[in-house]
């Protein structure tokens, strides 16, 4: 229980359901926070939830792994002109990894969480990782590392419902998260301070050199560690002319390429770490590369470490770092998921 609307909705299912329900609140990060699900208020919200509901509250501090999992990898992947995606490792290595942990220790049969995602069944007893049924609300793309174990253990109750349903059900028996605005954002950097404040009081920036396609100096940039490929604002350009994108970044040698337009788009990526929800995929797929964008048509071809996606128009290049999720035609099951080398 995040302290939102969603988690406390699934509860309260879960309960209506005729299970033994337990209240659980990961305490992840101690630093400053005051976005995303990790303030005090959240937690304070999912204890008073979990007595509305007449259910017992647990939090459990994953501090430890949360630094070494999620923000540590977050500092680094900066240092290396990588553009993280924290939310997502939170889920592959605390909320589905030690949270499971803690729950089997405990002797819980399932865990259960918010998101707006199903899991279904196929004839042979197989486990499908489906999108959510509120289109604009799916967050299947940042569960897509579940696999065969973790799914058969793990509960999406509010995935078959629409996010106005959802509040409605919890405005009806008067939850004090009913109208709670949802969280987007990442729980360790503040609205105050930023991206900027957090990664400058841990690692010390360069200032970097950009170049056009040929080589040529046409700007500066104070931070060569806060730009990523696609931004097309603050990389100290000056105004007027074409618009003109970051094509790559390489911290190594603190330079910034930047190009049009044009220049961003790619036949093809490499995806490493791929994690496949029942087994290997290839063939035509619908690949997605962002939490809220659109699934695309693809071709991916499955080698040893990795998989080549080969979209059947061009695109504009991904950013490393960022996930990768293929869907089937359909565009309704995961196929699996990885990260943009």
């Amino acid at each position: 229980m995040s302290g939102g609307v969603d988690s406390s909705v699934a509860a309260l299912l879960l309960q209506r359901a005729g299970h033994e329900v337990v209240g659980v609140t990961m305490k992840l990060w101690g630093g400053d926070s005051d976005t995303g699900c990790c303030s005090v208020s959240d937690v304070d919200d999912a204890r008073r939830v979990a007595q509305q509901l007449g259910i017992d509250h647990l939090v459990f501090n994953f501090g430890d792994d949360f630094d070494e999992h999620v923000v540590a990898l977050y500092v680094d992947a900066h240092t290396r002109g990588v553009t993280p995606n924290p939310c997502i490792e939170c889920n592959r290595s605390v909320k589905f990894a030690r949270l499971a942990e803690r729950a089997d220790l405990l002797g819980f049969d399932a865990v259960a969480t918010g998101h707006h995602a199903n899991i279904g069944q196929t004839v042979d007893g197989r486990y499908t990782l489906e999108r959510g049924a509120d289109s604009a609300k799916d967050q299947s793309y940042v569960v897509h590392m579940l696999d065969q174990a973790q799914l058969a253990r793990t509960m999406f109750p509010v995935g078959g419902m629409q996010k106005s349903d959802l509040r409605a059900l919890a405005a009806s028996i008067d939850l004090r998260t009913a109208t709670k605005p949802d969280s987007q954002d990442v729980c360790f950097i503040t609205s105050t301070g930023g991206r900027t404040s957090f990664l400058g009081e841990r690692i010390p920036f360069r200032s970097g050199t950009v170049v056009d396609t040929d080589g040529k100096r046409v700007g500066e940039v104070e931070s060569v560690e806060l730009v990523t490929v696609g931004q097309r604002k603050g990389i100290g350009l000056p105004g007027g002319g074409p618009k003109r994108y970051v094509i790559d970044v390489d911290t190594a040698s603190a330079t910034v390429t930047v190009g049009t337009g044009a220049d961003l788009l790619r036949d093809e990526l490499v995806v490493d770490r791929m994690s496949w929800v029942d087994g290997p995929v290839d063939g035509a797929a619908l690949v997605q590369c962002s939490a809220h964008g659109r699934a695309l048509p693809a071709t991916i071809t499955v080698t040893d470490d990795s998989i080549s996606v080969r979209w059947l128009e061009p695109q504009r290049r991904i950013a490393p770092g960022q996930s990768v999720v293929a869907y089937d035609p359909t565009n309704t099951r995961v196929l699996g998921g990885g990260i943009c080398r």
